[in-house]
């Protein structure tokens, strides 16, 4: 995704020198308790590598590594309470800076049966987490994205007995908005790069996916890009425009990773693969560098100008 620069709002410069000291006195506390844990660890192992009473080295180590670990307990729940405070003051703030409507909830984001209806991933998550919801409304249409990590789980037996591994469906965020068409079907625009495993991404895990069929579309720069599959080759051609395939390449051109799209329940949902944990305050490095917060505030413009990018305003055919 491009990186845009963007200057904090004014208005959050107040918020940020109260969050500083926060984050200075969380800081150094953390610095304790590592200290202490390292002390504790390094007292125990030493005593055993050179030799000694068994009962005394453990009492000398514990003493500090019990001290350590009380004091990482008690920073892990201020820390918790400064990311929050960050979150609502912050990114809060300078989400009005764009547009009024615009909110934020830290603790909340797309729910689990939201990811799965969406239809944009074959495999149902075994973990799943997701957070950070922004949402509003821009012009005629509604329109969410949240930070997720889904997992999916395999288990292979050896003769040692079983192994579990787990395996990313997708780290990074998923926008959902209004279409600005209706529709009864399901439109699912998928990495051409899956190439091989393209049967098995219809197959197995949602059921339904067994009715879709390979569309052909005419934009030879979208079909080399991405596999689109729907239960109605009809309805899929009246959603992807000859317009809409130009914008969304030219959004996928954006991206650093291709996109996926799925057209659902009236909806446009896309997930962008994205390594990096969006607005998470730091707490050994100051909050009063703007560097530091560029990237955040790139992503929220881009994110909020897809509904123009992709023209979600312009309402067709009796679509409110």
């Amino acid at each position: 995704m491009e990186d845009h620069i963007v200057k904090p709002p004014a208005s959050a410069s107040v918020m940020l020198n109260g969050l500083e000291e926060q984050r200075k006195t969380l800081s150094a506390l953390k610095v304790r308790s590592y200290i202490f844990l390292g002390a504790g660890i390094l007292m125990i192992g030493g005593g055993i590598f050179l030799g000694g009473p068994i009962t005394v080295l453990l009492i000398c180590g514990a003493i500090p590594l019990i001290t350590g670990i009380v004091m990482v307990a008690r920073n892990s729940s201020r820390e918790t309470e400064y990311q929050h405070q960050f979150k609502q003051t912050f990114i809060a703030n300078a989400l009005k800076e764009i547009d009024p409507s615009l909110q934020i909830d830290a603790s909340d984001g797309l729910s689990e049966s939201d990811f799965v209806a969406s239809r944009l991933f074959s495999h149902r998550p075994d973990r799943y987490h997701s957070e950070d919801q922004i949402y509003g409304t821009a012009g005629k249409t509604r329109f969410s994205f949240s930070e997720v990590h889904a997992e999916y789980k395999t288990v292979t037996r050896t003769k040692n007995g079983t192994q579990e591994h787990w395996h990313t469906i997708l780290k990074g965020i998923v926008f959902c908005a209004d279409f600005n068409k209706n529709f009864r079907g399901s439109t699912i625009v998928s990495p051409r790069d899956l190439g091989d495993v393209i049967s098995s991404w219809i197959s197995s895990a949602i059921p339904v996916f067994s009715r879709d069929e390979l569309v052909k579309l005419e934009n030879p720069t979208f079909t080399k890009t991405f596999s689109t599959y729907s239960n109605d080759q009809v309805e899929a051609r009246y959603i992807l425009t000859p317009t809409l395939m130009e914008r969304i390449c030219e959004l996928n051109n954006r991206c650093s990773q291709t996109i996926s799209l799925s057209f659902t329940a009236d909806h446009i949902f896309i997930a962008f693969p994205l390594n990096k944990n969006y607005f998470e305050a730091p707490v050994f490095k100051t909050l009063l560098d703007p560097d530091l917060l560029q990237e955040d505030l790139a992503l929220i413009r881009f994110m909020y100008g897809i509904i123009h990018e992709l023209d979600l305003n312009t309402r067709i055919w009796g679509k409110n």
